[in-house]
């Protein structure tokens, strides 16, 4: 087994056995929630996921090891600590060889992944093209990921503070699918809806299933965008949120706020406007995502 890959017990023995495993990113634990609501979201979310059928695996980098697997006490202080690093692609390497602790994103828990032999990952929305990039070229990670790397993503859709058209673009320059679950319109994370069309709509997870299973028996390099809306209820007004994220975005750059630092602030800044609510919808969509995450890679195993 790879020297820098560590299983929790959980994890090793879901693997030993045949069972269907999801992973999860440690990103939305340090950098995206505030303590407690972020442990207590993540210990949520994994038992969400064994309800369903499937094993949790939440990954992080931790003592010169990619942890496959958090235990209680690790998901504890990964939510406490404040010199936890934010761990995508170009990282990796440095995390691990100075021991340092890191948080994987979407694009550093896809590596993980696949280096894990974990198909089905579960995050909140992935990183995309951002707004102005054609001046700043500030275009996500997790875009070139998903291009080269096999493993799905279940997600609410892009983060609204992105360009999603841009982030399409991008995706379909890269042959990377967006498959909506019950929709034909890109979710926005905190909205259902937007003025963009997924690529292709699946009603049931065994049509995302067996598209993944010909997708890379194909050998088509790159993973998938499940698209899975926030849930009705929890869903926030179109106008409202723009406005508010209209507001965060001029806020960042008058502060000269540019790179990973971004996105935290944004997200801190969209709480702070909304008055938390953004964060109930977070954590819900999260753990609805969590759901069809599971029942997906039970599917996907039984292929």
């Amino acid at each position: 087994m790879n020297q820098y890959i560590s299983f929790s017990e959980e994890v090793r023995t879901a693997k030993e056995q045949g069972k269907p495993i999801v992973a999860l990113e440690s990103t939305i634990i340090s950098h995206g929630m505030p303590y407690p609501q972020n442990v207590q979201t993540a210990r949520e979310v994994e038992q969400m996921i064994r309800e369903n059928g499937a094993i949790p695996a939440t990954i992080a980098i931790l003592d010169g090891k990619i942890k496959i697997g958090l235990s209680d006490s690790e998901l504890e202080m990964f939510g406490k600590s404040s010199d936890v690093a934010k761990a995508s692609r170009r990282d990796l390497a440095y995390l691990l060889a100075t021991k340092k602790k890191g948080a994987t994103t979407v694009a550093a828990t896809m590596i993980c992944a696949e280096l894990a032999g974990i198909p089905i990952f579960v995050t909140g929305g992935i990183g995309g093209v951002h707004r102005g990039a054609e001046t700043t070229m500030d275009i996500s990670a997790d875009l070139e990921e998903l291009a080269q790397t096999n493993v799905a993503v279940i997600c609410a859709g892009a983060k609204s503070i992105l360009d999603l058209g841009l982030t399409l673009e991008y995706l379909e320059t890269k042959g990377v699918p967006v498959i909506g679950y019950q929709t034909d319109i890109l979710p926005a994370f905190y909205t259902r809806t937007s003025n963009f069309s997924v690529n292709f709509r699946a009603n049931d997870v065994e049509t995302i299933a067996a598209t993944l299973k010909t997708k890379w028996d194909l050998n088509l390099k790159g993973g998938a965008v499940i698209a899975n809306p926030i849930p009705e209820e929890h869903a926030m007004d179109e106008k409202t949120i723009t406005a508010v994220i209209e507001s965060a975005l001029k806020e960042a750059n008058e502060q000269h706020i540019s790179g990973k630092e971004v996105t935290p602030f944004l997200l801190a800044k969209v709480k702070d406007l909304t008055g938390g609510k953004s964060l109930e919808s977070n954590i819900a969509l999260v753990k609805n995502n969590a759901v069809l995450g599971a029942k997906l890679a039970v599917s996907f195993t039984a292929l």
